[in-house]
């Protein structure tokens, strides 16, 4: 049917979701508009008034000359102002991490060249390392107790078979201290870290031959420099002592055991970095204890504390105390930096903590360092940090 308006011309016009057809004066001639036949109208002229606009729900079989436009103003749903602060939120969390990390790694350093600072001061004075170490287990032992009774750290909850696994880790734990103290009250502090940064190639091979666990080539190709560098710094150390560099080789050989008991025996188990420190020293302190009395006894232990009281003075009673609280410090902010970070990242803070015990003491202690040394020392360290890449 076609309609005709002799008046005015009919156009689309959009109103809310509707189409409606309002009103226009014409230029002077009429215009067609096509809509479709209905079987209702019989009359095929008949002329629709516009006087107030037509409203139409639906244009889909309305036939135009002029095809209408598509609406360049699409209206969709989206969620621009809930996404932006998610993002932001993700963004600020990451920063937050990051800075938690960086305290740690920072706390973890420095309580670590404190605690070897004041540990040798102690054995220059004090040179019995079974009874240092023992100390340093008995404080950190009851700063936890003391902190689990008072409510300051909730208690870990345990029971016999945790114990049972955590014994070999315990042994594995107290040889390693006696070894690196026995260590460092025979040779300089540095020398001592420089031999515990080639603990790497300890783990390769035990890994290798005793557990059949195979690597990357560039983790074997690793090895060369911290074996060449710590070689080298061995036979050009002036104050080169074999019990010290026996003492380092063995600390690094039971580290690598107890992360290998480690990782076997508390797979699963739900105690957290501080708490498993805590409970490994209170183990440690109860196989550790009868061979120092074995090996020194109280005896010498008396003799060697009243020498060094006349010598130091009741400073030497405030080096004791802070190489022991200090010891259990560091030790225990690793084991919670454990709990944030890879042990890949944990990897190379170890070995970035090597460097700043190595250097610090050298300038207190006023060690005397040949280029040579230096270099050999340099290597090795450098071998360590290609070791913790090649493993990724």
């Amino acid at each position: 049917m076609i309609c005709t308006s002799k008046q005015s011309v009919i156009r689309p016009a959009t109103n809310g979701s509707d189409r409606s057809f309002c009103r226009k004066n014409p230029p002077g001639k009429q215009r067609s508009l096509f809509l479709p036949s209905t079987k209702a109208q019989k009359n095929p002229k008949t002329i629709i008034s516009v006087s107030k606009p037509l409203h139409i729900s639906s244009i889909e079989t309305l036939a135009i000359v002029k095809p209408l436009k598509k609406s360049l103003i699409t209206c969709k749903a989206y969620e621009a102002d809930r996404s932006q602060p998610i993002e932001s939120n993700e963004i600020k969390a990451e920063a937050a991490r990051r800075v938690k990390i960086g305290i740690y790694f920072a706390t973890w350093w420095a309580l670590n060249v404190v605690f070897n600072i004041y540990n040798k001061k102690v054995l220059n004075a004090f040179p019995y390392p079974w009874l240092t170490s023992t100390l340093s287990l008995a404080c950190g032992s009851l700063m936890m107790l003391v902190s689990w009774a008072s409510r300051m750290t909730e208690a870990p909850k345990t029971d016999l078979e945790f114990w049972k696994t955590l014994f070999p880790v315990a042994v594995a734990h107290t040889i390693g201290h006696v070894a690196a103290t026995v260590s460092m009250s025979k040779v300089a502090v540095s020398f001592t870290h420089i031999i515990k940064s080639g603990e790497p190639a300890f783990s390769v091979l035990v890994s290798r031959f005793l557990l059949g666990e195979t690597f990357p080539l560039a983790v074997y190709l690793s090895l060369l420099p911290i074996i060449g560098g710590c070689a080298l710094a061995a036979v050009t150390e002036l104050n080169f002592n074999m019990t010290g560099f026996m003492g380092a080789m063995i600390s690094n050989l039971a580290f690598v055991f107890r992360n290998i008991f480690s990782k076997k025996g508390m797979k699963g188990k739900s105690v957290s970095g501080m708490n498993y420190y805590a409970c490994l020293s209170m183990l440690s302190l109860f196989i550790l204890t009868p061979f120092a009395i074995a090996v020194e006894g109280p005896q010498m232990w008396a003799e060697g504390w009243q020498a060094a009281i006349s010598q130091i003075g009741p400073n030497f009673i405030w080096w004791v105390a802070a190489q022991s609280v200090f010891y259990h410090l560091y030790n225990q902010v690793s084991y919670m930096s454990l709990d944030e970070i890879s042990p890949l990242t944990f990897s190379i803070g170890n070995t970035m903590k090597r460097i700043s015990v190595i250097v610090s003491s050298i300038i207190i202690f006023r060690t005397p360092v040949q280029p040579v040394n230096a270099l050999g020392a340099a290597i090795a360290i450098l071998g360590t940090f290609l070791y913790s890449q090649a493993k990724q």
